[in-house]
């Protein structure tokens, strides 16, 4: 480790340990699930999830149709908010931006799934997806750089990537099921933060472990110090095998405990996972629903 980021993690509180976190994930859990547990929350979180088609089969029919499901969300579901984004392959932002009516973001994902291509093609890919009308990028985390202790060249990346990106906000995905400890997770999201991530997301959902609720607590916990350091708000994304109600409002619950009532907002978080509305809409009518 270069004397630049030694001297960046010595100014961030590292005394978490993985025991300690889940010790405080699990109070949380305790102490406000079943407050959030209802309707009003179910509702809020509808607004905050990227509705997401990533699939080998997808086509620019099969897009254009999903897309249309997005669209007439408001007519089926009137009393509802309509989900934050859509979030497809690059090829397909044309197809989305061209069938979308609903003032929705346009979000692409970008070095996707393992982040195991040459830069300079991550950096066309997030170029040519923002000219075609992508308003935000996910984009995934170089983790073997990382790992191999190279972090100059993971914050040189991702400041790349964040250049690219324009206007458009980048979310970074960690992928944070493949790293070993809390303080891993930690470093891994200082780096995205400095290096100007807008937000930071926890997983692809094409590995076996997705999201947990312990590296939400570290991911939030980072943001609020990177917060309070730099004056900034970077927000909070969670995805991969989210799925049911009562996940959703467990970290929602995080979130709120940790980040407070200004994160729970599609502004600073999301929730990436196309399922979840079907099982909120079950949850909200009291029926099942398979709308996506």
């Amino acid at each position: 480790m270069n004397d630049k980021f030694q001297e960046l993690f010595e100014q961030y509180d590292f005394s978490l340990t993985d025991a300690k976190v889940k010790a405080a994930v699990d109070k949380i859990v305790s102490d406000n699930f079943d407050r959030n547990n209802e309707k009003a929350v179910y509702s809020k979180i509808l607004s905050f999830i990227d509705v997401t088609s990533l699939n080998s089969t997808d086509s620019a029919d099969s897009i254009v149709e999903f897309t249309e499901k997005v669209n007439n969300f408001d007519d089926n579901f009137e009393i509802l908010p309509h989900p934050a984004a859509i979030c497809v392959y690059p090829s397909m932002v044309p197809v989305v931006r061209d069938t979308l009516s609903e003032d929705i973001e346009i979000a692409a994902v970008a070095g996707f799934p393992h982040s195991q291509t040459f830069l300079e093609v991550k950096v066309a890919e997030v170029a040519m997806a923002v000219m075609e009308g992508a308003t935000e990028i996910d984009v995934v985390f170089p983790l073997g750089k990382f790992l191999s202790g190279n972090y100059e060249e993971v914050y040189d990346e991702i400041k790349e990537i964040k250049d690219a990106c324009r206007s458009a906000k980048l979310k970074v995905i960690l992928e944070t099921g493949l790293f070993k400890t809390s303080e891993a997770i930690k470093k891994a999201s200082i780096i995205s933060m400095v290096a100007g991530a807008d937000f930071i997301k926890t997983s692809t959902g094409k590995v076996g472990q997705g999201a947990s609720l312990e590296a939400a607590y570290v991911m939030c916990s980072a943001i609020k110090e990177f917060n309070s350091k730099n004056k900034a708000e970077v927000g909070f994304k969670a995805a991969g095998g989210i799925s049911e109600t009562s996940d959703a409002v467990k970290y929602y619950s995080v979130v709120e405990s940790v980040l407070g009532e200004k994160w729970l907002s599609p502004e600073l978080f999301r929730i990436g996972a196309s399922r979840l509305v079907n099982s909120l809409l079950s949850s909200l009518v009291g029926d099942e629903v398979k709308y996506f």
